[in-house]
């Protein structure tokens, strides 16, 4: 078997579209929401959400790229590059049909199938684009990270909602620790902050509908009342420790166990008690070979939805035990919103990000803590801490549930 071993990784998010800001604003608890500007919500009865600023598009692309993929891909190909550029990774000296690529999307092209079906709607079937499909499905963020770097390997793009971009992490570790792959870009991309996006969740009841944008992302919170959208992708530079080590690499982090499971209890909500999620911890511990006292952190999924954060603090209190009381536990969507199928991979470079330099991002805008929320919850301010081991939960509509422990990497 194979260790599996992180060599770079890319963000574009609400807090950061690279390693340093990123970093940054996870230790400062910046507040990446805001209001929509996208298009006029005023409809919607939403107002805000967690948009990508300033995204660097100058960097990767030129005009035509944006006339011919859809924002997801975009992220998803930004994320990938920036993750190549940090891992040090040159295509001309690596067997590339050992290079894969698995990025996940939990819906694809949603802002090129809205426009394309109003397109279709006005001016009729004949006039929808020729590029509407491979624009909108949701393998294209990974077929088109495949082309760009030359990746001839797998290339899979899992799509299991808010766990996808977990998924694709846990998926590559795997396929690199049985030896079927020597590298893989490995995380999750989405740009579901649309019309029909916001329309959609809000017609669920799923988002926020506060005003204040500190009062709307506020997991675990007594008075949270759903979640706010987010947008963006993570993507790692997953490796094996020999492939690494042999062209020199600096190694980030290694990746130790993969728990993946399914609640089969619900379409949108999870077990109340919270049985999958907590079954999806041990089965990553046990894969890592660790205990949960030697679990350091808990990077939560922690939506801000009343369903969701009751029941992840009853999963942790079963699958760490007596040891819950003492694991530091965040939620980082209070600062970046619910990137949906990129929240794993953005969450999961958080959780790397604070093996590396040792401390516990904070769940910022707690202000009373709901009193089913037993578990120790790290709010507001960051806070140093020593520890080798992290978990990154992901639980998604459907019932998925992904969890990967990373561990912190000593020369």
């Amino acid at each position: 078997m194979n260790r599996v071993v992180i060599t770079g990784y890319g963000v574009a998010s609400p807090i950061g579209n690279d390693a340093s800001t990123f970093l940054e604003s996870l230790k400062e608890g910046r507040n990446g929401i805001g209001p929509i500007t996208k298009f006029d919500a005023a409809e919607t009865g939403i107002t805000l959400a967690a948009e990508v600023k300033d995204f660097p598009f100058d960097k990767y692309f030129v005009k035509k790229d944006a006339k011919r993929m859809d924002l997801f891909s975009l992220y998803g190909i930004y994320a990938a590059l920036e993750a190549m550029e940090m891992s040090g990774l040159e295509i001309d000296n690596i067997d590339t049909d050992r290079f894969g690529v698995m990025v996940g999307s939990g819906i694809g092209g949603l802002q090129t199938i809205q426009d394309q079906v109003v397109r279709m709607h006005d001016k009729g079937p004949q006039r929808v684009s020729p590029l509407f499909i491979p624009m909108s499905i949701a393998n294209m963020a990974a077929g088109n990270i495949a082309l760009r770097v030359g990746a001839k390997g797998i290339c899979t793009a899992v799509v299991t909602a808010c766990a996808s971009a977990t998924h694709s992490i846990g998926e590559a570790f795997r396929n690199i620790k049985h030896g079927y792959s020597d590298v893989i870009l490995a995380g999750g991309t989405e740009a579901s902050i649309t019309e029909i996006g916001i329309a959609g969740f809000a017609s669920l009841t799923a988002l926020s509908n506060e005003t204040d944008k500190d009062k709307a992302s506020i997991p675990f919170d007594k008075n949270r009342n759903g979640f706010v959208m987010g947008e963006g992708a993570g993507v790692f530079m997953v490796e094996s420790l020999e492939h690494a080590q042999k062209r020199g690499a600096v190694i980030l982090g290694e990746i130790v166990g993969y728990g993946a499971n399914c609640d089969a209890y619900h379409m949108t909500s999870p077990t109340p008690d919270g049985s999958g999620a907590a079954k999806a911890m041990k089965l990553a511990m046990a894969e890592a070979g660790i205990t949960p006292e030697q679990v350091g952190y808990i990077n939560a999924h922690g939506t801000s939805t009343p369903p969701n954060d009751s029941a992840e603090s009853k999963a942790i209190e079963l699958a760490m035990g007596s040891a819950a009381k003492d694991i530091p536990v965040s939620s980082t969507k209070s600062m970046t919103g619910h990137l949906l199928g990129a929240a794993g991979g953005i969450e999961g470079i958080a959780t790397l990000n604070a093996l590396q330099h040792q401390f516990i991002p904070p769940t910022i805008g707690l202000t009373e803590l709901d009193e089913e929320v037993t578990v120790n919850i790290v709010g507001n301010t960051s806070q140093p801490h020593s520890f080798d081991y992290g978990l990154s939960n992901s639980l998604g509509f459907g019932g998925h549930n992904a969890v990967i422990c990373l561990k912190r990497w000593e020369d």
